[in-house]
């Protein structure tokens, strides 16, 4: 029998009620667009995130769009952004006609680099024709990047710090929440993130005020005070009344989803101890995890193969994040020097693999995965 990669009818089934009444309501009500949910939404995920503000916006990748055009990015502009993560940071600066300059990231967290990132800085000043607007720094697989030392690079070059936590809301460093970090926070309510909606959904977060007006003048076409009066170019970037519903019913369950995702890693890590050549993932010390994707690394890209194969004969589903890093993606050959730039990057693209991950996870379940891994 299949095991489920993310087991999200389990999840509806537990709000169903909840989540009929409040779509309902919607319907009932019929303000579709910028409806009374989306603004109750913003004040409890800011509440909960710890920062004062939070704008709803139609995705991840729009928040991250939203955020560097509220920054005023664009050409002459250089973005910091990983090498290894999934592609919306580097494709948002390069779609405002920016330049992304790719580093490494840490062979552990697979979070920036803090070092990797203070070299590209460094070697920056070198290239006049590009300044340093800001650094996007990914919180991946669940984990919130090093803000401390991150915070300090950004304050000491005088940019603009953006924490990605498309994959991470919910999750703590120091105790401090996931979208608390950096000017401007971003995430995803993309339907298979820990907190996901029924559709594309996201949010931006800060604690300025004029950062916030600009967002929200952004999203809708670039507003002003009146109607039809349009102060900026804008997109058409709005979170959804009927999604805003569907995420206030998932929050009556989410800190519990976080406990059960945690303690299906901490199984995880007992099941996986016997496997040769496995590393299991271990959020660094002060750090919960949301575990967003559970990935693991392989000894060598051989090691993998076989792993898989053990995996397929017992039917349990398996995923690479992320087959190639970005420096090497086609698309953005022309920002990077190619292969051996970024050691730690390259290597992880041939090692690592996601196992099924969701708070559902069946303890006998997880324990076939384990033996599937171990025959191999």
């Amino acid at each position: 029998m299949t095991i489920p990669f993310i087991d999200l009818k389990t999840q509806i089934a537990r709000v169903r009620d909840d989540l009929d009444r409040r779509m309902a309501a919607v319907v009932e009500h019929g303000q579709f667009i910028l409806g009374p949910e989306v603004k109750a939404l913003e004040s409890e995920l800011a509440g909960f995130s710890g920062r004062s503000r939070a704008i709803g916006v139609s995705s991840g990748s729009d928040a991250l769009l939203l955020a560097l055009m509220a920054l005023g990015v664009g050409p002459g502009d250089a973005v910091l952004v990983p090498a290894f993560t999934f592609v919306a940071p580097a494709e948002m600066a390069v779609l405002l006609g920016a330049t992304p300059v790719f580093v490494d990231v840490d062979p552990v967290t697979f979070n920036m680099d803090p070092a990797s990132a203070e070299q590209a800085v460094s070697e920056l000043k070198k290239r006049p024709e590009l300044r340093l607007k800001a650094i996007i720094a990914v919180d991946l697989f669940g984990v919130p990047a090093d803000f401390q030392r991150l915070t300090t690079l950004a304050k000491e070059a005088r940019v603009v710090l953006i924490e990605d936590a498309a994959q991470s809301f919910g999750a703590e460093r120091f105790g401090r929440k996931s979208c608390s970090f950096g000017d401007i926070s971003c995430t995803s309510f993309f339907p298979a993130k820990p907190l996901g909606c029924l559709g594309d959904g996201g949010m931006c977060f800060t604690d300025d005020e004029e950062i916030e007006a600009k967002i929200r003048s952004l999203l809708f076409h670039g507003c002003g005070e009146i109607r039809y009066e349009h102060v900026r170019i804008g997109v058409n970037g709005r979170l959804d009344t009927l999604q805003a519903a569907a995420l206030q019913a998932k929050m009556t369950i989410f800190p519990d989803e976080i406990e059960k995702r945690n303690l299906v890693a901490d199984r995880y890590r007992e099941l996986l101890a016997g496997v040769k050549d496995l590393i299991a993932p271990q959020p660094p010390e002060g750090c919960t995890s949301v575990w967003a994707q559970y990935c693991v690394l392989s000894r060598d890209a051989a090691h993998r193969k076989a792993l898989f194969a053990a995996l397929d004969k017992e039917g349990v589903p398996h995923a690479i994040h992320y087959p190639m890093p970005l420096h090497q993606q086609p698309a953005y050959k022309q920002y990077a020097d190619g292969p051996g730039q970024f050691p730690v990057s390259e290597s992880l693209c041939e090692r690592i693999f996601a196992l099924p991950m969701h708070p559902y996870l069946k303890e006998e379940d997880q324990a076939r995965i384990a033996q599937a891994l171990k025959n191999a």
